[in-house]
């Protein structure tokens, strides 16, 4: 279970969002595949803490209904207020269940995946400016928001235990239809190697829509933005 890092995001981000806890972004997608609906993800975005405890928390609630099979994928990350990663914990029910713990240990990542298979440990250097992504959770690509065209951004992809070097691609200009509102927004692609991955952002840095060709995968905004 993730009791360690939701009791201590509990403690300084209240699910209320009273003072202690800044809320940065919350809403849903809708989650496709190759153009049909696979399912869901509602989120929260959080800054709290001060000074040395100044850190964003985010957590998902992704559910999956694809070929007959049904998932439901439960992160929580914490990370700087530049979104470099600090900790983080999954845990998946259904298909491919699994337990999953990252957290940092001097110049290196250190996870600990349980599953039926058993257990096992995996380590990834630490870069200085590390995000975790995840397969199928769209939110996290709003801690790449603030990445300048050009530079490489290292990536960790802990449940497929994958690490990325993200180029990011000029801002272009662009619309995001949600609902019957056309809003303006900024598309940045991020590459590694021959994979794109396509980010709509607005002006505050909300993540609108989320592509990546080379799996299918879409995940587009449902919530009215304010």
């Amino acid at each position: 279970m993730l009791t360690a890092l939701l009791t201590a995001s509990a403690a300084v981000v209240p699910l209320t969002g009273q003072a202690q806890g800044v809320v940065l972004d919350q809403g849903a997608f809708a989650v496709s595949y190759h153009g049909r609906p696979a399912g869901t993800e509602d989120f929260s975005i959080r800054r709290a803490g001060l000074g040395p405890d100044d850190a964003m928390f985010a957590n998902a609630t992704v559910t999956l209904n694809q070929s007959g099979t049904s998932q439901e994928i439960r992160p929580l990350l914490r990370a700087t207020p530049a979104g470099v990663a600090i900790e983080y914990q999954v845990e998946v029910v259904g298909a491919d269940a699994l337990e999953l713990g990252l957290r940092r240990v001097a110049r290196r990542y250190v996870a600990t995946i349980r599953s039926v298979a058993g257990e096992e440990q995996r380590e990834f250097p630490a870069a200085m400016e590390t995000r975790i992504l995840e397969q199928d959770v769209a939110h996290f690509y709003y801690f790449l928001r603030e990445t300048e065209p050009g530079s490489v951004t290292p990536v960790i992809e802990p449940r497929s235990r994958t690490r990325l070097q993200l180029t990011t691609g000029a801002s272009i200009d662009d619309t995001v239809l949600i609902g019957s509102t056309s809003l303006a927004a900024q598309r940045v692609e991020y590459t590694d190697g021959a994979e794109v991955r396509r980010v709509w952002f607005d002006a505050l840095g909300r993540v609108l829509r989320v592509e990546i060709p080379s799996t299918g995968y879409r995940a587009e905004r449902t919530d009215v933005l304010r």
